[in-house]
């Protein structure tokens, strides 16, 4: 497996690697991996289901047309 290293960090952010990590039960080495993992591999090729699961997941019963012409109404009545 190869390796990388990763130079000039920001002690804040290396602080919050090694929390983040013991949070779950990881080394910071482990975490650092799986983080890599999650923002390249599994995110990268799978943005629209993503979105579309998000969209439903924000999806409101209210129909936003009626509240537009709602404040169009009564911004023209005064």
């Amino acid at each position: 497996m190869a390796q990388l290293t990763v130079r000039n960090l920001d002690p804040q952010l290396v602080r919050s690697l090694k929390r983040r990590a013991a949070a779950h039960g990881r080394s910071a080495e482990a975490e650092h991996r799986e983080i890599l993992r999650n923002a390249l591999l599994e995110s990268g090729g799978d943005f629209a289901s993503r979105a579309a699961e998000l969209r439903a997941r924000l999806r409101s019963s209210i129909d936003s047309s009626v509240v537009i012409r709602a404040d169009r109404d009564r911004d023209n009545a005064g």
